[in-house]
């Protein structure tokens, strides 16, 4: 099953597309893989929740899961962290993502 989500980039342009949920993905390596965002500026620990290389703002109001303790600790180290902040790497694709739009974040 293919869900649709809205990412809108850096320059401020909107994508929408769509993802398979059955693929064992997250959000940051959707933004990879449609390129939405230059090679080496998103993504950099890997996924492991220490940069803020991925971090995104959640646009609307989608059931996200909850945060864990180090993306807690990442976004609360960013001047321009939000309450809808996230770190994209940390949000596994499923159905419940329907109709996410997110926006992403400056670097720095």
């Amino acid at each position: 099953m293919d869900i649709t989500i809205q990412i809108t980039d850096r320059k401020g342009k909107t994508h929408e597309v769509k993802v398979p949920t059955d693929m064992g993905l997250n959000l940051m390596q959707v933004v990879r893989a449609y390129e939405l965002e230059p090679i080496g500026t998103i993504g950099i620990c890997g996924g492991m929740a220490i940069c803020p290389t991925c971090h995104c703002y959640a646009v609307n109001d989608v059931n996200l899961p909850e945060k864990r303790e180090a993306e807690e600790a990442t976004i609360s180290r960013l001047q321009n962290a939000k309450s809808t902040s996230r770190l994209s790497c940390q949000i596994p694709i499923s159905k419940e993502l329907e109709g996410l739009a997110l926006e992403m974040a400056p670097i720095f």
